[in-house]
């Protein structure tokens, strides 16, 4: 009688593991989706992937001269998608991403070359022509894709 319980008790005992391991799979591979360092890893792979220029723009939402540079930037990416990445972050709600660059102000564009290397920075607001024309610089040329 009693060899009947132990092997039950032992299969009990394996099923709870195992569901253990399965949830704690599943709730890792949900913080890594969620971690926006791990997204922009993935971001950035991807754009060494396509061998891509980069340009990153460091701000926040209720910076003024960031708010000045939003529109510049999302019309950059629509106009010269598949050309370059353009990336903003918000220093405020992702402050261990900014850390990772070193920044000292706000907006900071930092301009990377396809293979990643960092080209040029810049510290505060930056034009739309005067961004172009660094990166014409570095002899690149965008064509707009409208």
């Amino acid at each position: 009688m009693k060899n009947p319980w132990k092997i039950i008790i032992v299969l009990l005992l394996a099923a709870s593991v195992a569901a253990v391991v399965v949830v704690k799979k599943k709730e890792n591979s949900q913080t890594i989706v969620n971690n926006p360092q791990t997204a922009a890893v993935q971001t950035q792979q991807l754009s060494e992937a396509k061998k891509l220029p980069r340009l990153v723009d460091l701000g926040a939402d209720k910076c003024i001269p960031c708010k000045m540079m939003a529109p510049i930037l999302e019309e950059m990416k629509k106009d010269y998608a598949g050309t370059i990445n353009v990336e903003f972050i918000d220093v405020w709600k992702e402050p261990d991403r900014a850390k990772e660059y070193g920044i000292s102000i706000i907006p900071t564009q930092i301009f990377f070359d396809a293979s990643g290397k960092e080209l040029f920075r810049h510290e505060g607001f930056f034009s739309k022509e005067d961004i172009l024309g660094k990166w014409k610089e570095f002899g690149v040329e965008f064509v707009k894709m409208k």
